[in-house]
């Protein structure tokens, strides 16, 4: 718990002291009409169940349950909440044409070993007044999620924060996210440079290509958010951190036969030290 008015220990040092961004701290959530958050909250449960809804669907599923809505207030609340519908198409992408776009490695690769590739994305989070942005680093192999990151906006700082996070846990051959602006920026790409770890990026449209994440998304979502329904950012970020731990180190996973993310990823790691 931070306390504001301490005389001994300033806000930025008590960050530090329970391994949180002071960013993090000051996040006051996104704004939007009472109308419009519960509309989005609506459209990010729709999307959770049929991840494959346009806009122009989207808008007829709303009308059919007594919205008001034309599509291009639906095109633009879905493009606020980062969301496009997953089958490959030609669509407008928010990155500048002075980032480089990066081939997709992952095409028919069987990933065999923990840190071989990690994946990144970007979901929109409600909570009751506003909502915010999290994004998250996770092991593919594994499911192990290596950090984590919450923003009142889809700036960059908040995915490096997120990432640099992760490299307390080891570095990845290979590091996949979308073509998001984020991603694809010169100060995100320099940090995966720097570390020499090979950059690929999903193919326009191809949100599937990053299903590793989005997996995780519905887990959060259905197992924490929308049960729990936060009132704030301090809300949020506190139970994210028990549910982030929860799910690494307690949550059973059918495709890992039972096996926690931690316990993979402790195995693999040990097998490759001996």
């Amino acid at each position: 718990m931070i306390i504001e008015k301490n005389e001994r220990i300033s806000i930025r040092e008590q960050c530090e002291l329970l391994g949180i961004s002071e960013s993090t701290y000051y996040y006051q959530p996104q704004i939007e009409s009472v109308e419009n958050l519960n509309l989005m909250r609506i459209m990010d449960e729709l999307y959770l169940e049929h991840p494959y809804y346009g806009s122009r669907k989207m808008t007829a599923v709303l009308r059919r349950t007594g919205f008001s809505v034309n599509r291009k207030r639906v095109q633009r609340l879905m493009n606020k909440m980062g969301i496009v519908a997953i089958y490959p198409k030609r669509r407008k992408q928010s990155y500048s044409k002075e980032h480089t776009i990066y081939p997709y490695l992952l095409r028919n690769r069987i990933i065999q070993q923990v840190n071989e590739v990690w994946c990144s994305d970007i979901t929109y989070i409600p909570v009751q007044r506003g909502f915010f942005y999290l994004t998250a680093v996770r092991d593919s192999f594994s499911r192990f999620v290596l950090g984590w990151q919450i923003s009142n906006s889809m700036d960059t700082s908040f995915c490096i924060e997120a990432l640099e996070d992760a490299f307390r846990y080891g570095k990845p051959d290979i590091f996949n996210t979308d073509q998001g602006s984020q991603y694809t920026s010169n100060a995100f790409t320099s940090v995966l440079k720097s570390n020499e770890i090979q950059i690929s990026m999903n193919g326009r449209g191809r949100c599937i290509d990053n299903i590793w994440v989005e997996r995780l998304w519905r887990s959060v979502k259905r197992e924490d958010i929308y049960l729990r329904e936060y009132r704030s950012g301090n809300e949020l970020f506190k139970g994210l951190h028990k549910y982030f731990h929860h799910y690494n180190f307690h949550r059973p996973h059918q495709a890992l036969n039972d096996q926690t993310p931690s316990e993979i990823f402790r195995q693999k790691m040990e097998e490759e030290s001996t």
